[in-house]
């Protein structure tokens, strides 16, 4: 399904061939995202993703880049989150060259013009002010603040307006020059194209020397300390409607455990039939939307659970959440819960692989983040894998008391409210 391989100049190439398609993906991913970033710079990897579409020797400006690909009807766009900063070109399979020729030339001769970076930074500002004026997108970024700071894994993505408006040229250019680096990249192809012609390609858009060296710094990787008593933030909003996320603890990548992590957060939040969803809307009517969800990081996790809840009732919908959690830690989950979530995860899976664009994701972010590939076989068997017994003890493990960490987004300056009712 996908072939591996090294060009001499480090850069490490992904090539998965689909058949039953006429669109072809590429994405390029360097191992470098905010959590790399120093408090004074922070952002900066976001500002930098930004810049890369501003303009090249070739392609002068970010007008000339977009009609290229909007010619040809492309899907295009980049992306940073705490470890990964990614670009891709989604597009008709026989314009492979044109989405490497750019995006090579993207990466390779941005021209990251002064008076652009100024014009940009009121743009990013007005990005982040957009995310936190959204009590939906904001609750997650509050709710890694409480439980990962003073570690930059705790820090805004985006960055802060002060530090966003004071960033030069010159810091730019050194921190993209640190981290962009051929060892530091992979480049991925998935779609209807000939892999020896897609590697050849590669070789001739991004085979070139990278005169860039090592980063000048990592990440210091993240190392939890248990807490007496549980960690609330209360973000004051005038608010009708009341977002919260509970946050707990999870799994690294490698962790072997993220499978029975996942499952877990399928049966407790993973639907409209799930137990949380059945619970807190379908028979009290106390929220619109609950999920719960398990993210991995390259050291360490989050189990997460979100919902927007009924002002006037927030209480007992905090109480109903923190039931289910320790009836799952007490008693597990039944046989019939699990083998649905297990069919939930293949059939995800079975429409995830459609789309080259999802396949591409798939294989190049497993190199970055892990340098180990499952193919969805290998992984579909990881979760079969997971037996009752794992459940109950990854809850357990999970759901303790003194490791609640909560925010919420509404009309209240106080977390003491909330912080007597966290007890499991």
């Amino acid at each position: 399904m996908y072939t591996r391989h090294t060009l001499s100049n480090n850069v490490r190439v992904i090539l998965a061939p689909l058949t039953e398609t006429k669109t072809v993906t590429a994405l390029v991913l360097f191992g470098v995202g905010s959590r790399y970033e120093k408090k004074q710079i922070n952002g900066i990897s976001h500002f930098i993703e930004h810049m890369m579409f501003k303009g090249t020797k070739k392609r002068p400006t970010s007008l000339s880049i977009s009609k290229e690909l909007d010619a040809v009807g492309a899907e295009y766009n980049a992306y940073t989150t705490k470890d990964t900063t990614g670009y891709w070109v989604k597009l008709v399979h026989d314009k492979l060259d044109l989405a490497l020729d750019l995006v090579s030339d993207m990466l390779y001769h941005s021209k990251f013009d002064a008076a652009e970076i100024e014009r940009e930074k009121k743009v990013i500002c007005e990005e982040l002010h957009m995310y936190r004026d959204n009590p939906l997108m904001y609750v997650d970024t509050l709710l890694e603040k409480i439980m990962f700071e003073p570690s930059s894994l705790g820090w805004d993505i985006g960055g802060e307006d002060a530090g966003i408006l004071s960033f030069t040229r010159d810091q730019m250019l050194r921190f993209r020059n640190a981290h962009y680096y051929g060892k530091n990249l992979v480049v991925g192809i998935a779609g209807n194209f000939d892999p020896t012609d897609g590697l050849r390609k590669v070789q001739q858009y991004f085979g070139a020397s990278w005169e860039n060296g090592a980063p000048e710094r990592g990440f210091t990787r993240f190392r939890y300390r248990a807490k007496k008593k549980p960690t609330v933030l209360v973000h004051y909003k005038d608010t009708e409607q009341i977002q919260c996320a509970f946050g707990f603890h999870g799994y690294s990548h490698a962790h072997p455990d993220v499978f029975a992590a996942a499952l877990l957060s399928i049966v407790l939040g993973g639907g409209m039939s799930s137990r949380l969803f059945i619970a807190v809307r379908e028979r009290k009517g106390l929220c619109y939307s609950i999920r719960a969800s398990h993210q991995s990081f390259q050291d360490t996790g989050v189990f997460s659970i979100q919902a927007g809840l009924d002002k006037s009732r927030i209480h007992l919908a905090l109480k109903l959440i923190l039931g289910e959690l320790a009836k799952a830690a007490k008693k597990g989950v039944t046989a019939s819960e699990l083998k649905r979530a297990k069919d939930f995860i293949k059939g995800k899976m079975a429409l995830q692989f459609e789309d080259s664009e999802n396949v591409v994701s798939w294989f190049v972010g497993q190199e970055v983040l892990t340098g180990k590939l499952l193919t969805p076989e290998q992984k579909l068997a990881r979760f079969q894998a997971v037996t009752l017994a794992d459940i109950v003890r990854v809850a357990r493990e999970l759901f303790h008391t003194n490791r609640i960490h909560l925010a919420i987004i509404g009309p209240y300056k106080d977390s003491k409210e909330f912080e007597k009712l966290m007890a499991l």
